[in-house]
């Protein structure tokens, strides 16, 4: 890094509680030489007194006077004046949570907050604006980049909204160098990681810890470029201290910023993984073939959960399935920038500072204890779903074995009905005859016994009953006549076709019948819990089939088109 005048300097850094904007504050206040303007769009300043690499920093010079805390929100111009207000350099990166935004929002603080971030830099006479990109505003994502430099183009088709919005500010930003004497630049760090991280390593984790923990998504062979948070903020420095010094070759200009170590994507990420306890998956799947998965998992599921897991397999898809890697010697020749931390020094201290979301940890086992599966809350989540999911597995096993025995006993062995329930109850009367006998001479048996014997029904129960009673009872009343109407087909079918599956399975092979379900109901509940998601893609995938299976033929029929004939008639005539 070029030598810089030691006289104190004022800056301003947009996003200064962002992931890069938290390191870049705490890296221009170590310089000793710099009054730091924080300003983000939270409300209010939430220092973590615990944090001592972050905020505790930032707490001190607070209390001191080089820093200062100022709310701004990008798409009010005014705000962001009062923030700017004699400060020299502007750093602008983008809040954590814009890349989640839709393109409408996303439009509004991305795009238009860069127009109103450049519009006061001129008013105000602000010399340097340098703003922090992102090398994926040239990935199509449908081809690989060995060795990029800056020559390369724009993306003809962005692999996402956020990408193409930042390609917009970036040109924005380098269209207004020289403008008032306001000289720009802009930095493209790849896949940044370290500590605070809500993106790439969050979203490793969540697949290691989903259904797609088994598998090698995309390409076990891409190579990508890593940036440990530190170089990114050492980056903006160097950029900020080359305008000083060199500004006809850096102003107006964009600069690649990497690591300068480029490795497998699956080793960089195994090594992350591993560090936090997860296993190394074996079965491989091409990403075609995940994409698809993923686009039907999003189209058909409103669960927010599902959302956000298909968002993360996104990320890593797109990470694991090309290659992406990038020439950075225009920043080490015109910015002097080289990397202060090492791959291997970044991700121990990115492992260290995860640690809450290792396998096993305090965190992890908290959320397994609290969360309910579909199947578990279908169930009640009382004895009977902790039999029928095998949470026992020794309890489970002697139901299961009680419940064939029994199947066994009154329909396999030939007898009638009425014979095993009297056989049934001889040996009952004869065990409780047995035990009355001994318990005699023991009253605390006998007292036992009574408790056993006793039925006792609550008020409450009662009560609960007869509403469920009375419920069902309306429920078919209401169907009935819904029938006899005749207007609603849909329920006609339904009916009919439960009766149909009614008399097939269980009048004409009721024994058959049963013993299937019993089985089943020992089999089915547990494994659709260990492959819930997948169950539900595939049936989503047919119900959808079917649903425009049954759209076709209703339009195909005849009766349709002649009320859509008549329809179209009545509208005419009036």
């Amino acid at each position: 890094m070029a030598m810089v005048d030691r006289q104190t300097k004022t800056c301003l850094v947009l996003g200064g509680r962002s992931f890069a904007g938290r390191c870049l504050v705490v890296r221009l206040l170590k310089l000793g030489n710099w009054i730091v303007r924080v300003a983000d769009s939270t409300h209010s300043l939430q220092l973590d007194s615990s944090d001592c690499n972050y905020d505790l920093p930032l707490n001190r010079a607070i209390s001191t006077g080089f820093a200062s805390y100022f709310h701004v929100d990008v798409r009010n111009k005014r705000s962001i004046i009062n923030a700017i207000e004699s400060s020299s350099v502007v750093f602008y990166m983008d809040d954590d949570d814009s890349c989640n935004l839709d393109f409408f929002s996303g439009y509004a603080i991305i795009v238009q907050g860069v127009k109103n971030v450049i519009s006061a830099c001129r008013d105000r006479k602000v010399k340097r604006l340098i703003y922090q990109s992102t090398a994926d505003v040239v990935l199509d994502g449908s081809h690989d980049i060995h060795n990029g430099n800056e020559t390369l183009l724009y993306a003809t088709k962005f692999k996402n909204v956020y990408s193409e919005l930042k390609a917009q500010a970036e040109a924005l930003v380098l269209n207004a160098n020289d403008m008032d004497g306001l000289v720009t630049c802009a930095i493209r760090p790849t896949n940044i990681f370290g500590p605070g991280d809500k993106h790439l390593l969050p979203s490793l984790v969540d697949v290691a810890k989903s259904s797609w923990a088994k598998f090698i998504i995309g390409s076990d062979g891409s190579m990508s470029d890593y940036t440990y948070v530190e170089n990114a903020a050492h980056a903006l420095i160097c950029a900020e201290a080359a305008l000083c010094s060199r500004m006809v070759v850096v102003s107006g200009k964009v600069f690649f910023i990497t690591n300068l170590e480029p490795m497998g994507s699956w080793e960089f990420s195994l090594r992350m993984l591993e560090g936090l306890g997860y296993f190394r998956p074996k079965v491989k799947l091409p990403p075609m073939v995940v994409n698809f998965i993923v686009y039907l998992i999003k189209w058909m599921h409103s669960n927010p959960n599902s959302k956000n897991l298909s968002h993360s397999v996104s990320i890593v898809v797109q990470l694991m399935s090309r290659t992406t890697t990038y020439d950075c010697s225009s920043a080490q020749q015109h910015l002097q920038y080289s990397p202060v931390v090492s791959v291997d020094e970044g991700v121990t201290s990115t492992i260290e500072s995860f640690s809450h979301l290792a396998k096993g940890s305090a965190s992890t086992i908290y959320d397994v204890l609290n969360e309910h599966s579909k199947m578990e809350e279908l169930l009640g989540g009382g004895e009977v779903a902790a039999i029928l999911l095998w949470r026992d597995q020794r309890k489970s096993f002697m139901c299961f074995c009680s419940v064939v025995s029994v199947f066994y006993w009154f329909f396999l062995c030939e007898r009638t009905a009425v014979s095993s329930i009297s056989l049934m109850l001889l040996i009952i009367i004869i065990f409780l005859y047995g035990f009355a006998t001994v318990s005699d001479e023991n009253s605390q048996m006998s007292t036992q016994l009574s408790r056993c014997l006793r039925f006792e029904v609550s008020e409450t129960t009662m009560k609960t009953c007869a509403r469920v009673i009375a419920s069902n009872w309306n429920g078919v009343g209401y169907v009935t006549r819904s029938l006899a109407q005749g207007k609603d087909w849909n329920l006609f079918s339904k009916v009919v076709s439960s009766l149909y599956l009614f008399k097939l399975l269980i009048v004409n092979s009721f024994p058959t019948s049963l013993g299937i379900a019993l089985a089943l109901s020992f089999i089915m509940f547990f494994v659709y819990e260990q492959y819930e998601e997948e169950i539900d893609g595939v049936i989503g995938i047919l119900m959808e089939l079917v649903r425009r299976l049954l759209v076709f033929l209703m339009s195909q029929l005849p009766l349709t088109s002649v009320l859509q004939h008549k329809t179209t008639t009545r509208h005419s005539m009036r």
